[in-house]
C-alpha cells in the first residue's frame, strides 16, 4: 500500500511539473511545432489525469482531533475523549462530623471513545471512562437512526445513553459552569446512563427527549425482573439568537428498582434507591446528607430556566422527588432541591446554547491562548447557591425504625472562576461552603468548606 502511495505521489508530481511547463512556457512549446489546438488538448488531458490520480475518497477536518469522512459524507469517524485532573482541599468540620480534612488529587474523568456515522443515516457513539480506579466504566454506547433528520433532527437511539432529566444534567461535564453539578442533581441521580430505547428531536427553538430504559451495562444480567426507567423532557427557546437566549423546560422521570437475581443478591428482593450528596459540591468530599437505601421506586418532577444576554447568564432549576418505600414504613417521603446561578464573562465571550438538544455547549473563545497568539482567552466569573432537602420527611421513617442518622438538609454557596484558554482547554477554580442542618442529621450544624482546582482538555 505504501509503495502504491509513493507511486501515485510521483505521478502527481510529474503531472504537476508537466502542467506547469505547459502553462508557463506555452510560447516555447508552440515554437517547437505544437499548434494552439494541440497545446490546449494536451493541457486538458494532463488536467484530467491529475484529477483522476488525486481522487482520494477522504476528507480530514480538525474538530479538537482529526475527523475523517468520505467526500460524499456517507461515512464519518472521529476519536473523542476528555481528561479532567482535580485538586480538592476540604475542611470537613471534624469536631462535628468526625471526618478528617481532605487534600488530594484525582483524575476526575479520563474518557476515550469514538463517534461518527455510517451509510449517512446511522450514528454511533462509544466512550469508556478510565478514572474509576482499577475498573473502566462504559459511558455512552449506542447507535441511532437519524434518517429522519430533515424532520426536526428526529432520531431513534438504542443502547446506553444519558436519560434526559435536567438542564444541568444534560449539559456535558465539559461545558458546565462549575466543577461539579449542584447537590440535588447528584442526590437524585439526574445524569445517569441506562440501556434502552429513546427518541430525540429538536430545532432552533425547542427540543424533546423521551426514553424507556432498564439497567446499565455495568448491571446487566443482575436482575430477574429488570429495573425500569421512563423519562420525558421538553424545552423551548422562544428567543435564541447571537446575543440573547431564553430557555424554559420541564422533565419527568419514573423509576422502579426491579428485582435482583437471588443467587447474586443473597435473597434481597430489590436493589433500593439511595439519595445523598457530597459536601461543598466537591467530588472528594464525604456525604453528610444521606438517606441510605430505601426507595423501591420514585418519581421526579423538574422545572428549569436560563437567560443569556451577551456576557451575562442566569440559570436555575427546581426538582421534587416522591419516593415509594417498603410497606413497613409509613407514607412516601418527598425530597426536593434547587439551585440558582449567575455568571459574567470578563472578556468579549458568551455561553453557547444548543436549542435542538436543550443544553449548553462549547464556549467559542474569541481570543484564544496558544503559541504566539497573544490572546487572553475567555475569563468567566460565576456564583451559585444550591439546596438539597433530605430531612423534611425523616420523622415518620425514623420512628418506624429506618436508620436515618444523616437525613438532613444541605445548602451550598459556590464561587467559581473559569479560564477558557481555547475552545478545548480550560482551568477552573471553585471556592465552596456547605451548611448541614436537620433534626435527624447527626451532622447538624456542621460547615464544610472547600477549594477546588481543575485542568481539563477534550477532543
Amino acid at each position: 500500500m505504501i509503495r502504491g502511495l509513493q507511486k501515485t505521489s510521483l505521478y502527481l508530481l510529474a503531472g504537476a511539473a508537466a502542467l506547469g511547463v505547459l502553462v508557463s512556457g506555452a510560447p516555447a512549446v508552440q515554437a517547437q511545432g505544437l499548434t494552439e489546438a494541440q497545446y490546449q488538448r494536451l493541457k486538458a488531458e494532463l488536467k484530467k489525469e491529475l484529477a483522476a490520480e488525486s481522487d482520494v475518497d477522504l476528507k480530514v477536518k480538525w474538530k479538537g482531533a482529526p475527523q475523517l469522512s468520505s467526500r460524499d459524507k456517507k461515512f464519518q469517524f472521529k476519536v473523542r475523549g476528555r481528561l479532567m485532573v482535580d485538586y480538592d482541599s476540604i475542611d470537613q468540620d471534624q469536631a462535628i462530623t468526625g471526618e478528617r480534612d481532605i487534600n488530594g488529587w484525582e483524575a476526575r474523568r479520563a474518557r476515550l471513545g469514538v463517534e461518527g456515522h455510517v451509510w449517512y443515516d446511522w450514528k454511533y457513539k462509544f466512550e469508556v471512562d478510565f478514572a474509576g480506579g482499577n475498573e473502566a466504566e462504559v459511558k455512552d454506547a449506542y447507535i441511532a437512526y437519524a434518517g429522519f433528520s430533515d424532520w426536526h433532527n428526529f432520531q431513534i437511539l438504542m443502547g446506553q445513553f444519558k436519560v434526559a432529566n435536567s438542564l444541568e444534567g444534560m449539559t456535558s461535564s465539559r461545558f458546565i459552569t462549575f466543577m461539579e453539578r449542584s447537590a440535588f442533581i447528584d442526590a437524585f441521580q439526574l445524569e445517569p446512563r441506562y440501556l434502552g430505547v429513546g427518541i430525540h428531536a429538536g430545532d432552533d427553538h425547542w427540543s424533546f427527549q423521551t426514553s424507556y430504559n432498564g439497567s446499565s451495562i455495568e448491571d446487566q444480567g443482575d436482575f430477574t425482573d429488570d429495573q425500569t426507567v421512563f423519562a420525558v423532557r421538553g424545552t423551548v427557546a422562544p428567543i435564541n439568537n447571537d446575543t440573547t437566549v431564553v430557555h424554559l423546560g420541564a422533565s419527568y422521570r419514573s423509576r422502579n428498582a426491579g428485582t435482583l437475581d437471588e443467587n447474586d443478591a443473597g435473597g434481597k428482593s430489590a436493589d433500593l434507591y439511595r439519595y445523598r450528596a457530597r459536601g461543598a459540591d466537591l467530588h472528594l468530599a464525604d456525604r453528610f446528607v444521606d438517606t441510605d437505601p430505601l426507595g423501591e421506586s420514585d418519581d421526579y418532577w423538574g422545572l428549569e430556566g436560563a437567560v443569556v444576554y451577551n456576557r451575562f447568564s442566569v440559570q436555575g432549576e427546581y426538582g421534587q422527588m416522591s419516593v415509594d418505600v417498603p410497606s413497613i414504613y409509613p407514607g412516601s417521603p418527598d425530597y426536593e432541591g434547587y439551585y440558582i446561578e449567575g455568571s459574567v464573562f470578563l472578556t468579549d465571550d458568551m455561553r453557547n446554547y444548543k436549542a435542538k438538544a436543550g443544553e449548553f455547549t462549547r464556549v467559542k473563545v474569541s481570543n484564544p491562548v496558544f503559541g504566539g497568539s497573544g490572546g487572553w482567552g475567555a475569563w468567566q466569573l460565576a456564583g451559585r447557591y444550591d439546596v438539597v432537602d433530605l430531612g423534611s420527611d425523616a420523622g415518620p421513617l425514623t420512628n418506624a425504625g429506618h436508620d436515618c442518622d444523616k437525613c438532613g438538609d444541605q445548602g451550598t454557596w459556590t464561587i467559581g472562576l473559569n479560564w477558557w484558554l481555547t475552545d478545548y482547554t480550560a482551568l477552573k477554580f471553585n471556592v465552596a461552603s456547605s451548611d448541614i442542618s436537620g433534626a435527624f442529621d447527626e451532622n447538624d450544624g456542621a460547615v464544610i468548606d472547600g477549594f477546588g482546582l481543575r485542568g481539563q482538555i477534550d477532543w
